[in-house]
């Protein structure tokens, strides 16, 4: 993972988590710090939001597929996150995920 390897990616990992899960910040601040799989799933989330952002708009069938790929990407990492969360107290399902 090279985004979350300088101070840059690291913030850039989190604010993604944060976003789903305002309301586990200092979670996700003690668990990146505790665990660099969590971290991994904080930075491919920020990738994935990112790559979804860039998709072309130029072919209307090709964006729409890519679209749908990068969303379902992080729907699943957002579920992870959500796990490993709840898996060590910080929150619980219905209290702050934002879709």
């Amino acid at each position: 993972m090279t985004w979350i390897n300088d101070q840059k990616g690291q913030e850039l990992a989190f604010s993604a988590a944060a976003r789903r899960f305002p309301r586990a910040e200092f979670a996700i601040r003690r668990l990146m710090r505790m665990s660099e799989d969590f971290c991994d799933l904080c930075g491919e989330l920020a990738e994935a939001e990112h790559a979804l952002a860039q998709v072309p708009q130029s072919d209307w069938v090709l964006r729409e597929e890519r679209e749908r790929e990068w969303q379902e990407l992080i729907d699943c990492l957002v579920a992870e996150i959500g796990e490993a969360l709840e898996g060590q107290g910080g929150w619980r399902p219905g209290s702050g995920i934002t879709d």
